[in-house]
């Protein structure tokens, strides 16, 4: 068993750039095709990473206030896989390193949930929003450094 945390980027950006500002280091990037891409770094980070592109998607999870839904368009999906055995700051801290650089260096909007039921950050229209602050983010205190969020 594992779990699933998913950064969905709304938008028509191509998955080679998404690979490119989330992992700079060539040797660390996703590779596939123009529509699915991957890339096992279990050894250095603790989860495996995967990328797609898809229309017309449908995003639901659980909020702070009730459910949250979003319909992107366009989209890119990139899941970071870490199995259960996995200390979990080992793995969260670069997946959140990761999320950063995206965040940095691109306007889009963004989800991130964990498992497809709850939300744990968001940024639409520019405005960042962190969900979950005491059941997710405070068991992570390094998180705060990361990504913060008002």
């Amino acid at each position: 068993m594992a779990i699933d945390y998913r950064l969905t980027i709304g938008g028509a950006t191509l998955i080679d750039d998404v690979a490119a500002r989330a992992f700079p280091e060539p040797a660390e990037r996703p590779a596939g095709t123009a529509s699915l891409a991957s890339a096992d770094l279990s050894e250095r980070y603790g989860f495996a990473v995967s990328l797609y592109t898809d229309r017309n998607g449908y995003l639901e999870a659980e909020a702070d206030d009730g459910m949250w839904e979003w319909e992107p368009a366009e989209f890119v999906s990139m899941m970071f896989r870490v199995e259960k055995t996995v200390a979990g700051n080992r793995a969260v801290i670069p997946m959140l390193i990761a999320v950063r650089r995206l965040l940095d260096s691109g306007p889009e909007d963004v989800a991130l949930d964990l498992n497809g039921s709850w939300l744990l950050l968001t940024r639409i229209a520019g405005t960042l929003t962190r969900y979950k602050q005491a059941a997710w983010w405070a068991r992570y205190p390094s998180a705060d450094r990361i990504i913060h969020a008002g």
